[in-house]
């Protein structure tokens, strides 16, 4: 069977253009075709290259171009992998019969188009929006506008028209949008251009107008973004970085330094420039403003031309640079404006109010007249703000300065003043200066307070009575003596307790934001948290130390008291007893000795504001030590002579009872009560009736009186004077599965069974916020500043040296 030859073509110069339809499901998902005009000088790579354009694409291959002649039937045309030789369009196939009409209508469309708008090839190129959301994925894509869409020409083009309009696919139709948008983006451009309203623009090439629609960008509406001012490299920077998270992280990526080798920290936005840290800083916007801002560990951040070293505020129209390149603006469409209506990076304008005190020593004063600097510093030195601004390398001094005026008790500051002007330090270190100063500050302080704190225990050591050289008589010490020497060490107790609570605050911050910024193991972070641990310990132990110190000296001074209360007779002639709630002087003179330790005691702690958590530990040693010291008194007075009877218990329970009610009455009751429980038991059993002691039995006493161990009640009751020869009876003699714990059995209390001190938990009763409301330590304060500028001023040349501002009268 012969072939049949070959119809006769059209010549290549006179054949008019074909349309090809490229389908790009392998390039793009979910795309149907492309159709690229091709005339007869078209090669098969510049056919690649327009259709790989269509689809958005830089590189890659295409696996089939599809030839739709005059047919514009797929199923009816034939399929052609592209190669390098020419594609001639004069060689495309003859008409199928019946779809003549339907393939000149497609013809004339593609050329009309391409011929409206002054080139040979159709300009359908998607274009890519110059935004980005979290730039570590893909760009954001829009839509590219297509070219302005030709009439066929002709009386019969309208009707062409509807019937083509049946047979065209989604992707053909979704063109004729394109280019409608496309020429409205070009209008809005022209009429964008300078003179547009007076001339009339028509660009050469419609290059220019792609070009120049890509520059219209439409910022989101509802997310925050940064606007990049200055970047590194044009080609690959974007002009809009959108949060699309509440926190979003600035760096360079890249693997993590670790040594266990885990993954890069996460980035939303990459930024290559050499200087961009892997994690360079992080941004956390919430629902309600304001945004915060904080860089990380050595990378250089500047906001509104400070170098920021901490966490700081971040407000619409400020000024972000990372490294040295970058600059972005950002931007919250959220808050209902653009920004304030002056940035706070401008300069001030003449004449303005001058800021607040927070500005002095900052670069922030940039800009500003000497006058206007000079009023801005003379605010701050005189002001009552609680700031204290410092360079690192004034930090010794200062420090060393507070803890020197503390530790010799010059000026008026109030009990608490040391505590919170060393937690000023903490708060300007933790809020303004670089990330690692922090630790090294906490460890510096605590060693100045510890230091400071050894040496006042030995100044007060040094003047006990036993430590005198011999043949000076031993003086006991009274009531006011020890209050007098205790007061520098309930001193440091009080505002060390403080300040450790404060230092706890800073510290749990500075893990809660590791742990959102994802870096809890970061080796860096790990070496600080331990330099603040053993900061922390150290102030933990300079609590206990002087916890100790004052409970000994304080239960050294009663030791000397306490027995009066087993001897003095509170029923003296012509005297009545006191009641609840009344005054020292009135108590027996056997009590008073007891009750003015215990006075000057609490008087000492409210004068020291020493935490209610440690005034009722202190109480609590106070009265443990004076349960165990008279009942080991009691217990030894039995031993010798005739002490346990009826008449010597009713005294000794009523001075008890006086006491308790004392102690009740200045809101110490429920402590006494617990810790004095087990001396009032073995006087209640003392007080019992002759008779009634006569009838009880060994395990009726144990049941009454549980507290006490079988070794005290026998000794109790073996010793109970029941009247001249008479021993105690049968009925008092413990039973065999209790005699073993009766002769083994210590009748003393342990003193070292006290109960432990356990540190107050919660936030810290230092005042940071709000005006400075003490007169003293505003003086103080003021005193302090005045010192750093002199430091500060001791730096300049002596020509360049002046005193401090001193503020215009109003």
């Amino acid at each position: 069977m012969g072939v049949a030859p070959e119809p006769p073509r059209a010549s290549c110069a006179t054949a008019p253009p074909g349309v090809l339809k490229i389908f790009g499901a392998g390039l793009t998902s979910g795309a149907n075709y492309k159709r690229v005009l091709a005339t007869a000088r078209f090669t098969a790579r510049e056919l690649v290259a327009e259709a790989l354009e269509r689809y958005g694409q830089r590189r890659g291959r295409l696996r089939a171009v599809r030839r739709a002649g005059p047919t514009g039937h797929g199923r009816h045309g034939q399929r052609r992998v592209a190669g390098g030789a020419p594609a001639r369009a004069g060689r495309l196939g003859a008409p199928t019969a019946g779809a003549g009409a339907v393939a000149r209508c497609l013809e004339q469309e593609a050329l009309g188009a391409a011929v409206s708008e002054g080139t040979g090839a159709p300009s359908w190129r998607p274009q890519k929006n110059r935004s980005r959301a979290a730039s570590g994925g893909a760009a954001l894509a829009s839509p590219g506008p297509g070219s302005g869409s030709g009439v066929p020409a002709g009386s019969g083009g309208k009707e062409r028209s509807e019937n083509l309009s049946l047979r065209r696919s989604v992707s053909e139709l979704s063109l004729q949008g394109r280019r409608r948008r496309q020429q409205e983006r070009r209008q809005q451009a022209l009429s964008m251009a300078p003179g547009a309203a007076d001339t009339q623009i028509v660009p050469a090439d419609p290059g220019d107008f792609d070009q120049l629609t890509q520059c219209l960008i439409q910022a989101p509406s509802n997310r925050p973004y940064f606007l990049l001012l200055q970047g590194y490299q044009d080609a690959q920077d974007f002009v809009v970085y959108v949060m699309t998270r509440e926190q979003h992280v600035f760096g360079r990526g890249g693997t993590s330094s670790s040594r266990c080798g885990s993954p890069g920290p996460y980035v939303d936005t990459f930024l290559n420039a050499p200087d961009i840290l892997p994690r360079h800083c992080t941004v956390r916007a919430g629902p309600e403003p304001p945004a915060m801002v904080r860089p990380s560990r050595g990378a250089p951040v500047m906001h509104n031309g400070c170098l920021l070293l901490r966490e700081a505020e971040l407000h619409p129209g400020d000024l972000l640079g990372l490294g040295e390149h970058f600059l972005f603006m950002y931007k919250d469409p959220r808050t209902g404006g653009s920004g304030p209506a002056r940035p706070p990076w401008l300069p001030a304008r003449p004449g303005a109010t001058p800021p607040g005190p927070g500005w002095a020593f900052s670069c922030r004063l940039c800009g500003r007249g000497l006058q206007e600097r000079g009023e801005a510093l003379a605010a701050y030195l005189d002001g009552r703000e609680p700031v204290l601004r410092f360079r690192p390398r004034e930090e010794e001094a200062l420090l060393g300065e507070i803890v020197r005026t503390a530790a010799s008790g010059a000026g008026d500051l109030p009990p608490l003043g040391p505590a919170t002007l060393l937690a000023l330090c903490v708060q300007h270190s933790a809020r303004e200066l670089e990330l690692g100063h922090l630790p090294r500050l906490l460890g510096r302080l605590a060693r100045l307070i510890k230091e400071a704190v050894w040496e006042k225990i030995k100044e007060i050591g040094d003047r006990q009575p036993e430590n005198h050289p011999e043949g000076i008589p031993e003086v006991p010490l009274t009531p006011e003596a020890v209050s007098v020497e205790l007061r520098p060490l309930m001193l440091w107790m009080a505002n060390t307790t403080e300040l450790l609570s404060f230092v706890q605050e800073k510290v749990l911050e500075m893990e809660k934001e590791a742990d959102q910024e994802g870096l809890s193991s970061d080796p860096q972070l790990c070496n600080d948290l331990e330099l603040c641990d053993e900061a922390m310990a150290l102030l933990d132990e300079v609590i206990m130390c002087t916890f100790q110190q004052s409970v000994y000296y304080l239960t050294k001074t009663l030791y000397s008291t306490l027995p009066a209360l087993l001897d003095s007779n509170p029923f003296t002639a012509g005297a009545d007893l006191p009641g609840p709630g009344a005054e020292l002087g009135a108590m027996p003179p056997g009590l008073r000795p007891t009750l003015g330790v215990f006075q000057a005691a609490l008087e000492l702690t409210s004068q020291c504001e020493l935490h209610p958590d440690l005034v009722s530990q202190t109480f609590g040693y106070l009265f443990f030590f004076s349960n165990a010291s008279l009942l080991n008194s009691l217990m030894e007075r039995g031993q010798g002579r005739p002490f346990y009877q009826w008449s010597r218990a009713v005294q000794i329970r009523t001075n008890l009872d006086l006491v308790l009610d004392w102690l009740q009455g200045a809101g110490l009751g429920d402590i006494a009560t617990e810790f004095f429980r087990k001396l009032s038991i073995a006087v209640n059993l003392l007080c019992v009736p002759r008779t009634s002691l006569l009838k009880a039995s060994w395990s009726s006493l144990r049941t009454d009186h549980s507290t006490l161990t079988p070794a005290q009640l026998h000794h109790l009751l073996s010793h109970y004077q029941l009247g001249p020869g008479r021993g105690p009876p049968p009925a008092w003699d413990p039973p065999p599965a209790e005699q073993d714990a009766v002769d083994t059995g210590d009748i003393f209390e342990s003193f070292s069974s006290h109960p432990p001190l356990i540190l107050p938990l919660g936030s810290s009763r230092l005042r940071l916020t709000g005006p400075v409301t003490d007169d003293a330590l505003h003086r103080e304060l003021r005193r302090l500043r005045r010192l750093l500028w002199d430091l500060e001023q001791q730096e300049l040349p002596a020509n360049h040296r002046h005193g401090p501002p001193v503020a215009s009268p109003p």
